[in-house]
């Protein structure tokens, strides 16, 4: 029996993303982002039933690691805290997905969301660890995270490997691409103190394995031997790998 969930009907946020969605135009959206989209908002809502109570599904370190809690590593990048939390998510996930989808194509785009989420997960466990024993601050290893926004900033980092390097506009100021995604985890972190720092510092991060090391190459190479479509990236994108290396 499903546990209870959220209070029923449209909350603001749910109103304010139904509205953005409508203005973006359903037919503009691709397929995998627009399906992330939906499910992510039937599960916060409740439509779509499941055997636990999204709190519980938070990732920590210690779940990870102590209690073997692999429900939690998997599930946690999907379910939301509230109806503004999952609002800002999944605008900027509609705004990734709908440039990166199309030049990857859905099932690569698909499997590729699939791969970062298991990675931001890994990478969330690992820094809680690591910095336990660095600073003696037991809670990095206790301390939970839930929500798709790590993958968000794997996402960004992807994006501007793949974009014309250009200056962006964050909290007001003109900061170049390549430092966009680092000073936007700064502004969060200051701005939104419940937000998860580590969780974030951890997507950006795998974002950057992707993107910089041979590790992007192995997961194009799996990816595209599971959907049978190899991943295309700008030209841009090659040259950033082959420089780093």
């Amino acid at each position: 029996m499903a546990t209870q969930r959220r209070q029923p009907g449209l909350q603001y946020g749910l109103i304010l993303l139904l509205s953005q969605v409508l203005n973006f135009g359903f037919d503009r959206i691709p397929p995998c982002t627009l399906m992330g989209i939906a499910a992510q908002s039937l599960l916060y809502t409740g439509v779509i039933r499941v055997p636990w109570n999204s709190e519980d599904m938070c990732i920590s370190t210690l779940k990870v690691i102590k209690r073997r809690d692999w429900r939690s590593f998997i599930i946690s990048n999907f379910e939301h805290g509230s109806d503004m939390h999952l609002y800002y998510n999944m605008i900027s996930f509609l705004l990734k997905g709908s440039y990166l989808e199309p030049m990857y194509g859905t099932a690569n785009f698909a499997a590729l969301i699939g791969l970062l989420s298991v990675g931001c997960s890994a990478m969330y466990v690992l820094l809680g660890y690591v910095l336990t024993q660095v600073t003696e601050d037991y809670a990095y290893f206790t301390t939970c995270a839930i929500g798709f926004s790590a993958v968000l900033f794997a996402l960004k980092v992807i994006v501007v490997c793949e974009e014309q390097d250009r200056p962006e506009n964050v909290g007001g100021f003109r900061v170049p691409s390549k430092f966009a995604v680092w000073a936007e985890l700064i502004l969060i972190h200051l701005l939104v103190p419940n937000a998860s720092f580590v969780g974030h510092l951890g997507g950006i991060l795998v974002g950057c394995l992707y993107c910089y090391t041979f590790v992007g190459e192995i997961i194009d190479s799996k990816v595209a031997i599971f959907t049978g479509r190899p991943i295309i990236h700008e030209e841009r994108f090659y040259r950033r790998r082959t420089l780093t290396f």
